[in-house]
């Protein structure tokens, strides 16, 4: 089973060589340099990732969609997304594809709420009316909506 991590990364020079070392235990990696006008793509050549860049910065959204769709294309079988500046651990990997190894889920939504976490108070405010709306308007109850550690078999990527 090829599973694979994408990681959007945006002027994260300082962190994205522990971040890609870190997942690089548990899945290949693909990093998309999102217009970084620091050394982050370099850090992460260097570091063992499969490595893309936009020109110029994009959003986590547009750099993640391209990540994705690298990972598709080089065969990945499963593809968890993470954010580059550490704040997600690589070691939940396994318990976060637990569920679609044990074919028992699609996609699965990592919580930052389900361990200690540092988000400052205004983001965690933010992020639990947003996991309200959620909640509101799919019928879906989730801890933490706008978390970027996600993971989800190929099938769900291929169409989203």
């Amino acid at each position: 089973m090829k599973i694979f991590t994408v990681i959007p990364a945006w002027k994260e020079e300082k962190n994205i060589e522990k971040t890609v070392k870190s997942a690089k235990k548990y899945s290949k990696v693909v990093v998309v340099d999102d217009g970084s006008s620091d050394h982050t793509y370099e850090m992460a050549k260097k570091s063992g990732a499969i490595v893309e860049r936009n020109k110029k910065n994009q959003g986590a959204g547009a750099a993640t969609k391209k990540g994705i769709k690298k990972a598709l294309d080089l065969g990945a079988d499963i593809i968890v997304t993470m954010d580059a500046d550490g704040q997600h651990k690589s070691e939940d990997i396994p318990r976060l594809i637990n569920p679609i190894k044990d074919g028992k889920a699609d996609f699965v939504l990592g919580s930052r709420f389900k361990r200690k976490d540092n988000m400052p108070l205004t983001k965690r405010f933010g992020n639990k009316i947003l996991t309200s709306w959620t909640k509101l308007l799919f019928g879906v109850s989730v801890t933490d909506s706008q978390s970027g550690f996600k993971a989800m078999k190929r099938e769900v990527a291929l169409k989203i």
